[in-house]
């Protein structure tokens, strides 16, 4: 059942990416907004401190604000500035220099040495061609990042080792498929289930292999999927958001019209919920399989109220997580409408808060349906496929390892398929055969058992003899009397 829906999806899938797959961006000329101008790298080779009059950094003054704190921005009155001369060291300008001037209450601040980006602005006059945009920050980011590996290859192991390589394949789907598909004017939301559906297969399947416990948490994760594009699309149609909330994504949408933002929206709600949904499915189905091994003769029922009780600590947590993690995001925007001393209602309602908590409650509702679904899916597939227990047959090995084992006889040569030993005539004034150490009254192991057998039998034949002696010796006195 399981092959059945799975195979014919990830045809679909292979379907839609080579249909849909762009071939690289379109190109574009820069327009020189924004991030959509090319950059450069340079480097600080000297700061210097001089007085700001001399270079025009002083600023008017500025009423006082309602709170009674004065005002920040410019120069602040009695230090100095800083004038830093950078160095272009990329490009075909390589090695041109010029100067920035930066003021004292400003939140960046140059060394001697430091790398820097710098916007670069072809039709700009030529002292102005370049600015100072951001600073390179690539030596930390790539140690955090090494730092990151590390850490999910100690302890996850060759586990952690194909989640990196799953890591590293989902961002070659993003960056060489979802995106580029998009420019190109591809419908988003079309897009992003082809994509985070290639992503999530790639993802489970290399991290925890081709069986039956990974196949049950695609099938989770599709299905919640399906429910987020469904409420996302209702919710952000009859709540009449755009997409439209900052100036990147009317940048965007500037620069490419054919890009539907709406659907871009619903693109971004689709794959930010991926993530999370992999994790609550894999979770589910591996706890059933680990109540499985626990309790073999345990029914659906009972595994799935066991994992669900699992389940519910998770959702708990995972939806606070999911909650704080976008006010986190939005937290300057949030502390801008307090400063407005807007009314919760005001703000709550407003596009670009309701398109995050949209975002938040779709993505929240999603990932709760994955838990139940996933579950139960997952505890019919364990039921269905449990086994049943093989009967003893003729020749199984006696069972000495329960209740009674030590005073209980094995059975005897006859019920496992060989012949009984002869019967002694008389025992009397000789030694009974169970009182002979390694005969058939003596409790063995079962891989002695055979041996002990035929040495038993050979003690009985020796025994016989003797008994007979004693009886007719008994009898020969009987007579001299």
């Amino acid at each position: 059942m399981i092959a059945a829906v799975l195979i014919p999806f990830a045809a679909a899938v292979a379907v839609g990416l080579a249909v849909l797959w762009p071939g690289g961006a379109p190109p574009h000329k820069p327009s020189g907004v924004g991030f959509d101008q090319p950059t450069e790298r340079a480097r600080v080779i000297k700061v210097v401190e001089v007085d700001c009059a001399d270079v025009h950094a002083e600023q008017q003054p500025q009423p006082p604000s309602p709170t009674g704190q004065r005002p920040t921005g410019g120069a602040a009155k009695g230090k100095p500035c800083q004038q830093a001369t950078i160095k272009v060291t990329t490009g075909e300008n390589a090695g041109r220099t010029f100067q920035t001037v930066v003021t004292p209450d400003a939140l960046r601040h140059y060394s001697t040495g430091q790398d820097v980006v710098v916007a670069y602005s072809p039709k700009a006059p030529k002292e102005l061609q370049y600015s100072v945009s951001d600073v390179d920050r690539s030596v930390p980011m790539w140690i955090l990042a090494g730092i990151f590996a590390l850490a999910v290859v100690v302890v996850g192991r060759l586990r952690g080792v194909l989640a990196l390589v799953a890591l590293a394949a989902s961002f070659v789907v993003l960056t060489l498929f979802i995106l580029p598909a998009i420019l190109q004017g591809s419908d988003p939301l079309v897009v992003a289930v082809v994509g985070g559906s290639a992503i999530m297969l790639i993802a489970l399947y290399m991290c925890h292999g081709l069986t039956a416990r990974t196949s049950v948490a695609v099938l989770g994760t599709l299905a919640s999927l399906l429910l987020i594009g469904l409420l996302g699309s209702v919710f952000i149609n009859w709540a009449l958001l755009t997409g439209n909330t900052d100036d990147t994504t009317g940048l965007v949408h500037g620069l490419y019209p054919n890009i539907e933002i709406r659907g871009l929206l619903l693109a971004g709600i689709i794959i930010g919920s991926l993530g999370v949904l992999d994790d609550v499915t894999v979770t589910q189905t591996a706890a059933i399989w680990e109540l499985r091994e626990a309790d073999p003769s345990a029914g659906w029922r009972k595994l799935y109220g066991a994992a669900m009780r699992i389940g519910r600590d998770h959702i708990a947590s995972v939806v606070n997580t999911l909650v704080l993690a976008y006010a986190g995001a939005a937290l300057p925007l949030l502390l801008l409408f307090s400063i407005a001393q807007s009314s919760v209602g005001t703000v709550a309602t407003s596009e670009v808060v309701a398109e995050e908590i949209v975002r938040t409650l779709v993505g929240s509702i999603g990932l709760v349906a994955s838990v139940p679904l996933t579950t139960l899916l997952a505890a019919l597939v364990v039921a269905a496929d449990r086994k049943k227990p093989t009967p003893r047959g003729r020749g199984a090995r006696p069972d000495i390892s329960g209740p009674g084992a030590a005073t209980s006889p094995l059975p005897t040569p006859a019920t496992r398929g060989s012949a009984a030993p002869p019967p002694t005539p008389d025992t009397r004034g000789g030694a009974a055969p169970s009182d002979i150490p390694g005969t058939w009254g003596a409790v063995v192991p079962p891989d002695t058992y055979e041996t002990q057998q035929t040495a038993g039998t050979s003690e009985q034949a020796d025994a016989t003899p003797r008994a007979n002696s004693s009886h007719r010796g008994g009898r020969g006195r009987r007579r001299r009397r």
